[in-house]
């Protein structure tokens, strides 16, 4: 099969890059927002990066943005490779396929989910 590591690596990425947006962002948010103030002390006494993140988020939300752009071009460029004739082969291609596209909508989601809580939730709720 042809670019195995495009399809491996690329909504593998994408999820970690999108996922660090939700550390970032919507985690603090909905901790804040349920009254769980202490747990989110506790959280960033524990993990110190979850500040450093929370003050670069715009950084993180392009380098996430490109990162999640990259690894979509390479699964739809990747589409309509074809998967080997043995029959084993075949349905390991397939199954990679099918989960990859989870995995990038599942990417999509987290990056979407931490962008709302980034910067519409405070225009929204804090205005």
């Amino acid at each position: 099969m042809r670019g195995d590591w495009r399809d491996l690596l690329g909504p593998t990425f994408s999820l970690f890059a999108s996922s660090s947006t939700l550390v970032c962002c919507a985690l603090p948010a909905l901790l804040i927002s349920i009254g769980a103030g202490a747990v989110m002390v506790g959280l960033t006494t524990a993990i110190p990066g979850i500040i450093w993140l929370s003050a670069h988020k715009v950084p993180l939300f392009i380098a996430s943005g490109v990162v999640l752009s990259i690894a979509a071009f390479l699964q739809w460029q990747q589409r309509n490779a074809p998967c080997p004739i043995d029959p084993v082969k075949a349905a390991a291609c397939t199954r990679l396929r099918r989960i990859n596209r989870w995995t990038m909508g599942l990417s999509v989601v987290v990056y979407l989910t931490g962008l709302f809580f980034a910067f519409l939730w405070p225009l929204i709720f804090l205005s």
